[in-house]
């Protein structure tokens, strides 16, 4: 049975690095699958200003007992000084079932703290 599943809402300067971003964490086992959507325009305010800009958002698919890991892994790696990475929980009963599974079984795998 599946539980505790998370999909992270991460936002990027450029597809370059979201997928560096996204290949270092299933390549740590951190996250099951990472998908990249390309060309989102966002309005924001920064500094006082502003600013509009086009990004990539980082859809990150885990288990909640990694979110800290690749919360910490994409503030290193990031570009951005405040780098968006939100937490939305995958509820248990909403969803194929078998790739909920799946979700869980591979980021689940050991990997080093």
């Amino acid at each position: 049975m599946y539980k505790n599943l998370r999909l992270l809402y991460v936002t990027t300067s450029d597809k370059k690095e979201a997928q560096k971003i996204g290949r270092a964490l299933v390549e740590e086992n951190l996250a099951a699958c990472a998908n990249i959507i390309d060309g989102m325009g966002s309005i924001y305010k920064w500094d006082g200003e502003i600013q509009e800009d086009e990004e990539c958002v980082v859809l990150v698919k885990t288990h909640y007992s990694r979110v800290r890991k690749v919360t910490r892994m994409i503030k290193e790696m990031h570009s951005y000084d405040v780098p968006s990475v939100i937490s939305l929980t995958i509820t248990e009963d909403e969803g194929n079932e078998e790739y909920l599974n799946w979700i869980e079984n591979m980021s689940k795998q050991p990997f080093e703290l």
